[in-house]
């Protein structure tokens, strides 16, 4: 079965750290696949504040993203009391939405993942996918 490979765009103008806390350790010591995951999201929100959204759901109007997949690069162990960097960039804007790629590190520079989102706009009113923002995709 062939890996799963996520390619990296030339350049990241968002990063952010976030640290591994105890409760995202699985039974081997090191940071849980699942527990990447919820890092990936908070990470993600830091990362679209630095472009003008508050967070991935407006509660007032119900627009928002949706994630409709990911893919992660498991590259090295990260264990509670490290420091992640989550570098990120907005990449492959589409008419409904657009990825985001992660490559994480930890504070010693160790690669620990590479992993993409792939977000859509979505009117949580109707149900239904809408058009990415004019505005949104400039920032992005």
């Amino acid at each position: 079965m062939p890996r799963v490979k996520v390619a990296l765009p030339a350049a990241f103008p968002f990063a952010t750290d976030i640290p591994v806390r105890i409760t995202d350790l699985n039974y081997g010591g090191h940071l849980g696949n699942d527990a990447l995951l919820g890092l990936l999201h908070e990470a993600r929100v830091h990362f679209l504040r630095s472009v003008g959204l508050d967070s991935d759901y407006d509660a007032v109007t119900k627009l928002g993203l949706i994630m409709v997949d990911v893919a992660v690069e498991y590259k090295g162990e990260a264990f509670h009391g490290d420091v992640l960097r989550f570098q990120m960039a907005g990449n492959d804007l589409s008419k409904y939405g657009f990825d985001v790629v992660y490559h994480v590190h930890n504070q010693a520079g160790k690669e620990i993942a590479r992993a993409k989102t792939g977000m859509l706009c979505f009117d949580y009113n109707i149900r239904k996918l809408r058009p990415l923002p004019p505005e949104l995709a400039a920032r992005l």
